[in-house]
C-alpha cells in the first residue's frame, strides 16, 4: 500500500492509464509466451531513418561545436530549415525568428501547450476520438473539456453546429488533426475556412495537428491551416518528423504559427527542458531538405500497404474505405463486442496487434486503430492468421 505522503498529485491521479504502455505489457506478455506477434498497433514506422539523414546527425556529432547546451528557441539553421519547408510544401510565409520553434516531439509540444494556456476550469474543445494528446494535455492542465462527436456520418469531420454557443462563447482552445489519427478522415479546404470563421467570431485559439500531411496518396493534398487568410491570428500547428521520415526515435518535431502562441511555449520549455540536441537538429534538418522523390516513395509505399489490407480485410467481410492520407486504417469491431475486447480477442488468437479505438477517447469505441506499418508480407500473413481464426466482420451488417 502506497504511503499517504507518497500520494499522486490530483492531476495523475484522475488520468486513466495510458493505452499505449498498457498495450506494451500485452504485447510483453504476449511475447513471453512464445507468440511470434505481428503488431499492426502503434504509428511507429517500419524501416530505417534516410541514410543522408543519418550520416549527418554522425558527422555532427563528431563536432564538439554541437556538444554544449542548444539555444532555447531551436538552431537558426533548422529553423530556417522549417519554414522554408512550409513554404515549399504549402506556399506559406512564416518568420524563422518567432514563428518556428522545434520540439522534443510534437506529444511534447501539443501537451506543454496546453499547461502554458489553460488554467483550470478553462473549457477547450477537443474532438472524439482523437490522438490523446489532444485530450491528455488539457486533462493536466486541469481544463474543462467539452468533446466534439466525430461520426462516420459527417466522415469524422467536426460538425461545429452542435457546439452549443455558451460552450462556444467561453472556449480557449480548438485542438483538431486532419489528416486525422486515428479514422484516416481528410478534410476539404472549406472544412478549414469554416474552423478558422469559427474561431475568429469566437475568439479561440486554433491548434491544428498536422502530423500526417506528408503521407497522401492517390493525387490528394493536404490543407494547413495556416493557408487560410487570417488564421495566422489565432492559430498554431504542429508537426513531426516522426512518421514521414522514420525518425520516431529521434524526438524531434516543431510548431509554427503565431508568434505569441509560440513565445508562450518557448518560455513555458524555457523552464522545462533545454531543447532538442543541435546534432539531431542537423539531422532533422537535413530531412527536412530531402527531394521530393524520397516522399514520393514514403507515399507510394504506404498506398500499396493500405490497398492490399484492405483488400485482404474484404475477403473477411469487412468494407473499408479508401484513405486518402495517413498510415492507419480504420476498422470496425464485430457488433456486440468493445474494441477493447476485439482487440485482445485478435491478439490472443492470431498474436495480431491492434489498437481499440477506445484508447482514442469514447468516440472512439467500436473501433480498432490498424497501422500500415508492415511490409506487404507480414500483412499477408496477419490476414491469413484472421482466416485460420474464424476472424471474421458480419457480411450482413452494412458498415
Amino acid at each position: 500500500m502506497t504511503p499517504a505522503w507518497m500520494k499522486k498529485a490530483q492531476r495523475l491521479e484522475q488520468l486513466p492509464p495510458y493505452a499505449f504502455a498498457r498495450l506494451d505489457e500485452l504485447k510483453a506478455n504476449a511475447r513471453a509466451q512464445g507468440l511470434d506477434l505481428i503488431d499492426l498497433g502503434m504509428g511507429n514506422p517500419g524501416g530505417p531513418t534516410p541514410a543522408p539523414v543519418v550520416e549527418a546527425a554522425q558527422k555532427a556529432l563528431a563536432d564538439p561545436n554541437h556538444h554544449g547546451y542548444p539555444p532555447f528557441e531551436g538552431t537558426a539553421s533548422f529553423r530556417n530549415a522549417i519554414t522554408a519547408w512550409y513554404h515549399r510544401r504549402y506556399g506559406v510565409s512564416l518568420d524563422p525568428e518567432g514563428e518556428a520553434l522545434p520540439l522534443l516531439g510534437s506529444k511534447e509540444g501539443l501537451t506543454h501547450l496546453a499547461l502554458a494556456y489553460l488554467d483550470p476550469g478553462d473549457t477547450v474543445l477537443v474532438p472524439t476520438p482523437s490522438y490523446p494528446a489532444h485530450f491528455r494535455g488539457p486533462a493536466i492542465a486541469n481544463a474543462q473539456i467539452h468533446p466534439l462527436m466525430l461520426t462516420p456520418e459527417n466522415d469524422w469531420l467536426i460538425d461545429i453546429s452542435t457546439i452549443p454557443e455558451a460552450v462556444a462563447r467561453k472556449a480557449k482552445v480548438l485542438y483538431f488533426n486532419y489528416p486525422n489519427n486515428p479514422t484516416g478522415a481528410t478534410a476539404p479546404r472549406a472544412f478549414f475556412e469554416e474552423i478558422v470563421a469559427f474561431a475568429k467570431h469566437y475568439e479561440i485559439m486554433l491548434v491544428h495537428d498536422l502530423c500526417y500531411a506528408e503521407l497522401a496518396f492517390d493525387g490528394y493534398q493536404p490543407t494547413s491551416v495556416l493557408e487560410i487568410p487570417g488564421a495566422k491570428e489565432f492559430s498554431v500547428e504542429f508537426h513531426t518528423l516522426s512518421k514521414t521520415y522514420n525518425m520516431a526515435g529521434w524526438r524531434v518535431g516543431f510548431v509554427v504559427g503565431n508568434r505569441h502562441v509560440i513565445q508562450g511555449l518557448r518560455t513555458l520549455k524555457t523552464n522545462m527542458d533545454y531543447g532538442i540536441f543541435s546534432a539531431i537538429q542537423t539531422a532533422a534538418e537535413t530531412a527536412l531538405n530531402l527531394p521530393d522523390s524520397y516522399l514520393e516513395e514514403v507515399c507510394d509505399r504506404y498506398s500499396t500497404r493500405r490497398d492490399f489490407l484492405i483488400k485482404g480485410l474484404a475477403e473477411l467481410g469487412w468494407t473499408v474505405p479508401k484513405t486518402k492520407a495517413t498510415m492507419y486504417l480504420w476498422v470496425p469491431c464485430p457488433p456486440e463486442m468493445t474494441a477493447a475486447d476485439f482487440a485482445l480477442d485478435v491478439l490472443q488468437k492470431t498474436g495480431v496487434v491492434v489498437t481499440p479505438g477506445s484508447a482514442f477517447g469514447e468516440g472512439g469505441e467500436g473501433f480498432v486503430r490498424v497501422s500500415l506499418i508492415a511490409e506487404e508480407a507480414r500483412l499477408q500473413e496477419a490476414i491469413q492468421r484472421l482466416k485460420d481464426a474464424g476472424v471474421r466482420y458480419p457480411s450482413s451488417v452494412t458498415v
